[in-house]
């Protein structure tokens, strides 16, 4: 099968601008969405469509939906998170009738696949490289977004789910991710141990995408197909990018290659990701669609506990002994306790490094101490040994005995772990729940031989309890008999007790039974747990071990937790110790231990060496430099704190100098003040923190302003602090734009900055030919991390600066041409054309409008405040003090937990809580509030409003509600209409009766219990008040439209929404205000008010300039109808704003001057 091509690729081809993308519904959003691709879906999906129309012409059987960054993760850095279920919704109900209009073209079925890109958040790598074991996401959170999106994609009709461009393992657990050319996801896992990590999901296909063109690809497909039985995906770049980010293979050189793997039986389903386009896709199918697809491999290691860290680990039926190494734990290892319970993480390492490096295929780490938080332990410690490649290559095995602390585990592992462990210890119930946990976190499970009964100590209870857990794993949890792993106890022998006397003969027998009779599952047991009675006396313990192993192992035990490094050769064990150790553990002679004790203390004890061999050092100079950015950043982190161990060695040698030539002046200690930012309307930034760290390592001063700065703010913050050198990053195409315009702008304002530019889409010959030219002073591309440093250097070197600059101007001016960008004229629909282009409704067929359950008004006085806490949306609150969470701390209450102002937000939100219950409880704040409903109808572009008992017509209205219509032109293939409020309403003669509601509220004393505070001087007080009262108006008109919907009106009765639905406008029909997008006239409100007599009843005034008091004050009308949403009217005509004066018979100056900010047009 063929699948589509660049979504990306096609959308610049388009040239867009910020006005696109903006649409008429975002025209006044305060953040830049020019790059904000998944938009269009929304605001141009004419666009979109046409794209899909495309692809489907060229023979694509697939086309993705453009959701690549619709995640609420993706879509904060825009300030749309809110949106997040809409675009995708939006997204795949573009494509699915794309697809389907296909299908009844053609007569060839066409599926709709949702893509699910990466977000901008990994799990697995720390965006601080001070602090490795720091993410700004979490599991859950990406639960969470990853499930809002995977909703709306479904409820707009996908047939699949993709999940593509993935670098990190932990974020997808699913098919699709980038690789680079070492084999690697960018995260560092190998293309087999992701395979490994993704197959508990069983998906319908496993492939790669992105990063690679087709040669490049090859190899790394031929391996994921060997390892896998699903189907094979392959959808490469065109080519690799050249100097200026763009892709030059032709379709017919792409169409060659990707031929040739489907010849070679390589792939099931092909297509294009960046560069490519329909003329691709056209070249692929017309290749591709006579070859045999490919057939997967019938056994893919299916006798293999299979397990991955950052590489595969495969335990077969003829694996050797697998060594878990056992000092991670807190209860088995005093310097690992010591360490972590004094909060040294990072030194901790050490001793998880050390067991690899002595032969430790699998990690246990356990956390189990009474005054340790095991989750957030064990949480910190897999991040950390996620940032350290040697340890992170091989599978963690995960020890609790709190299923909350492995749970905490799991969510940090982006490749397969062991759980240990499990039992039915609890029960069945229990037991099975937590099994399925485990499988849905795809890990192997440790199953100890302990039930409701207690530890199991004799052999046939041993084989009972591991044959029960097995029929139920694999009957009732759907488990893979090779992710089982038993553990029927080694229990400590030599204890003086005769009842203990079997133990070690006990495990043995039921071993070999669970091997005979279990087929698939393997065997292991902590190892330490057998010689306990001999603490101390560690050549006593190492021999037993080694013995005990030597004939476990034969009997069928595959792994076990031992202390890696430590463990002899059954051939080397002394003799006489060797005889001593078996008669104990066949407990052929009663005397056993008291013949081990004497031999200890008669013999000194002794021990191995283990020579430890750095394994990279024999590698390829290739497999050496192996790229992962993992190790990037571990290389920079190690440079940075030399130079902070080197410092005040600098600070004191800087003083002496200054002391021997009678200076007294400070000097400044670092290089220079380097300012860096990525670009407007771009989000990515891993290269430029990178090169900010490198650079902040060699003593350069370095301000990261962060992701899409814009360019005012980039240049003021660098005239602020003096900067020697700006630096921009960017990695999509649009960004090389924004590059251009910051070169202008510092010429216009005649800065000599140096103006430093890198970043994936950037190359030296775009610098040349596009940014140079607009600025004067030196412009340099800068490839990457590495180069910075020398760059800056000559830069800033009086010696070197000069000729520097010269040398690269004469290098750009060679390689100088000329190209440009257009610019298109926004236009606007003639009124008739907009109405005629308006939401047409076919009344008749639609459900019947439901009748409020009374007509008239209703007041509600001193409303009980208690009930609108839980409505309060505290998001707003925060943004009074300027409080704003980083993602993916933003918002109520994850705000808390934000370094830079989650300890301010929680003294700010407790005070609030002091004072809100103090206002309630005293009376000082009180809530009134009023709502009504009418009959109504609908004439054109206003509403018409009725007497509860008059026969509506044209020509008997008690009052009437003004409409403005959408009049900028959308593409003209947008399905999209040109809305109005009065869209939403039955008109006048359909044959249907409709209704309308209004409200206002408010919430009274604010203002009297600000002037306490502001007589006492207290300015937080008062603002304090002022704020609460706000969110309590607020959450007023959230509970309030909920009562209408389900109760009051009731044409929503069996909706089931939680606050935060309600918050991101989740309901059925709208209550829009005057004033405000849908309807920005501020005059409505007096219709309002005369029509309720709002003023009488609540006490709510409306000023001369039509404000609200008291200010904590919300008003609007009600609409039920289904299809009733918000919009923005956008600019209008002069032609619209006089038909709307005549219609409300009020000059066009004052209609005008109520209307400016919604004038196409200039006024005199």
């Amino acid at each position: 099968m063929v699948l589509d091509g660049g979504m990306g690729t096609m959308i610049q081809q388009r040239k867009l601008q910020e006005d696109h993308f903006r649409g008429t519904e975002f025209k006044d959003h305060p953040r830049s969405l020019k790059g904000n691709n998944d938009l269009l879906s929304i605001t141009q999906p004419e666009v979109i469509y046409s794209i899909h129309k495309e692809y489907l012409l060229a023979g694509a059987d697939i086309i993705e939906t453009n959701t690549f960054s619709s995640t609420r993760v993706a879509q904060a850095d825009y300030g749309l998170e809110d949106l997040a279920y809409r675009l995708n919704k939006a997204s795949a109900e573009v494509a699915r009738k794309a697809a389907d209009e296909s299908v009844l073209l053609t007569g060839v079925k066409r599926y709709v696949a949702g893509a699910v890109g990466p977000t901008n958040r990994t799990l697995s790598v720390s965006p601080s490289v001070e602090r490795p074991d720091f993410r700004n996401i979490t599991f859950d959170e990406l639960v969470e977004a990853y499930s809002e999106q995977i909703q709306g994609l479904l409820d707009g009709g996908c047939d699949i789910l993709l999940v593509e461009t993935i670098f990190d393992t932990a974020n997808a657990k699913i098919s699709g991710t980038i690789v680079d050319k070492s084999g690697r996801t960018l995260s560092g896992q190998t293309g087999e141990a992701f395979v490994i990590s993704v197959s508990h999901m069983s998906p319908l296909c496993v492939g790669l995408n992105c990063a690679l063109g087709a040669t490049e690809m090859r190899p790394f497909i031929e391996a994921i197909g060997r390892n896998t039985n699903a189907f094979v995906l392959c959808y490469p770049n065109a080519g690799l990018p050249n100097t200026f980010g763009d892709y030059d293979e032709t379709p017919e050189t792409m169409a060659s290659h990707i031929k040739e793997f489907a010849l070679d039986g390589l792939v099931n389903i092909v297509g294009g990701c960046c560069g490519t386009t329909p003329h691709h896709i056209r070249a692929i199918s017309e290749s591709v669609k006579q070859c045999k697809a490919r057939c997967a491999p019938t056994d893919v290691f299916s006798n293999f506990l299979l397990l991955s860290g950052l590489e595969p680990f495969r335990i077969g039926p003829y694996t050797n002994f697998v060594n878990i190494g056992e000092r991670c734990n807190v209860a088995g290892s005093r310097k690992f306790a010591k360490l972590i319970m004094t909060g040294n993480y990072e030194e901790a390492l050490s001793v998880a490094k050390a067991q690899v490096q002595m032969g430790a295929q699998v990690l246990d780490i356990n956390m189990d101490e009474g005054m340790l938080d095991g989750s957030v332990a064990m949480t910190r410690f897999c991040n950390l040994i996620a940032s350290e490649p040697d340890i992170a290559k091989v599978p963690l095995c995960l020890d609790s005995s709190s299923f909350t602390v492995l749970e905490a585990g799991l969510k940090c592992c982006q490749g397969k772990a062991i759980v240990n462990s499990i039992s039915l210890k609890e029960g069945e119930d229990d037991f099975l729940k937590r099994a399925r946990q485990i499988r849905r976190y795809g890990a192997a499970a440790v199953v100890m031989a302990f039930d409701e009964e207690g530890q199991a100590t004799e052999t046939d209870e041993k084989i009972k309890i591991c044959t029960r857990a097995y029929h139920l794993l694999t009957s009732r949890v759907g488990f893979n008999p090779n992710d089982i792993i038993f553990d029927p106890n080694i229990l400590t022998i030599g204890t003086g007790m005769t009842e203990h006397s079997m133990y070690a003969v006990n495990f043995i027998r039921a071993t070999r039974a669970i091997k005979d009779t279990l087929p698939g599952t393997r065997v292991s047991g902590g190892l330490s747990n057998l010689s306990f009675s001999f603490r101390g006396m560690d050549a006593i313990r190492e021999a037993m071990h080694g013995a005990f192993l030597y004939h476990a192992i034969k009997d069928g035990m595959d792994m076990g937790i031992v202390n890696a490094g430590s463990l002899p050769v059954y051939d080397d064990i002394d003799k006489e110790l060797l005889q001593l150790c078996e008669n104990l553990i066949w407990n052929r002679d009663p005397d056993a231990t008291e013949k081990l004790l004497q031999y200890a203390q008669n013999n000194v004890k002794g021990g191995r060496k283990v020579i430890q061999t750095d394994e990279w050092r024999n590698g390829s100079v290739e497999e050496r430099l192996e790229y992962a950015l993992i190790k990037v950043i571990k290389s920079a982190r190690v440079m940075k704190k030399a130079v902070a161990h080197l410092i005040p060695f600098i600070e004191q040698e800087q003083m002496m100098m200054m002391a021997a030539s009678g200076s007294s002046e400070d000097t400044d200690p670092y290089q220079g003040t380097i300012v860096l930012a990525t670009v407007k309307g771009d989000v990515h930034d891993i290269g430029k923190n990178i090169v900010g760290v490198v650079l902040g390592c060699n003593n350069f001063r370095v301000i990261d302003l962060g992701v899409m700065i814009p360019c005012d703010t980039i240049l003021k913050e660098a005239i602020d602090k003096k900067a020697d050198i700006i630096g921009l990053s960017g990695l999509i195409t649009p960004s090389l734009d924004e590059m251009i315009h910051v070169a202008k702008e510092m010429e216009r304002l005649r800065m000599t900055t140096p103006l430093l530019i890198g970043g994936a889409t950037t190359s030296k010959t775009h610098t040349a030919v596009k940014i140079a030219p607009r600025y004067s002073a030196p412009v340099i591309h800068v490839l990457d991390a590495s180069r910075s440093v020398v760059v800056c250097s000559q830069l800033l070197d009086d010696g070197l600066r000069e000729d520097y600059f010269e040398e690269v101007t004469e290098e750009y001016e060679e390689i100088r041409q000329e190209h440009y960008d257009s610019l298109k004229e926004r236009r606007y629909l003639s009124l008739a054309q907009a109405r005629e282009k308006g939401l047409h409704v076919d009344w008749l067929s639609e459900p019947t409008p439901v009748r409020p359950r009374f007509l008239g008004t209703r007041v509600f006085d001193s409303y009980d405040l208690r009930r609108l806490t839980a409505f309060i949306d505290w998001k707003p609150f925060f943004d009074v003090w300027q409080l704003r969470g980083k993602y993916p701390n933003r918002g109520y209450p994850k705000i808390f937990n934000d370094k830079a102002v989650g300890v301010e937000a929680k003294r700010v939100y407790d005070d609030a809580q002091v004072l809100l219950n103090r206002m309630i409880d005293t009376g000082g704040l009180q809530a009134r509030g009023l709502l009504g409903f009418w009959p109504a109808q609908s004439q054109g572009d206003d509403i018409l409003i009725y007497a509860e008992d008059v026969t509506p017509t044209s020509s008997n209205p008690i009052a009437t509600f003004y409409g403005l219509r959408q009049q900028a032109e959308k593409d003209s293939t947008s399905p999209e209409p040109y809305l109005c409020l009065a869209d939403f309403v039955a008109p006048v003669g359909s044959g249907v009766r409709d209704y309308v509601g209004l409200f206002a509220l408010a919430v009274f004393g604010a203002e009297e219990l600000c002037a306490d505070f502001e007589r006492q001087a207290d300015d937080y007080g008062s603002i304090m008040v002022k704020a609460l009262a706000d969110r309590l108006a607020e959450a007023f008109a959230e509970e309030l439209h909920a009562r209408v919907r389900k109760e009051l009106w009731g044409y929503s009765m069996e909706e089931e929404l939680e606050v935060r639905d309600l918050h991101r406008l989740r309901y059925t029909g709208i209550r829009p205000a005057a004033g405000y997008p849908s309807q920005p006239d501020h005059t409505e409100k007096r219709t309002m008010w005369h029509l309720a007599g709002i003023q009488q009843k609540t006490g709510i005034n409306l000023t001369e300039s039509l404000a609200m008091t008291p200010a904590a004050a919300v008003s609007g009308l009600y609409f039920s109808n289904p299809r009733s949403r918000y919009f923005a009217v956008g600019k209008i005509s002069q032609e619209q704003v006089e038909d709307y004066a005549k219609r409300k018979n009020i000059p066009v100056r004052e209609a005008e001057r109520w209307l400016g900010p919604n004038l196409a047009y200039d006024t005199v």
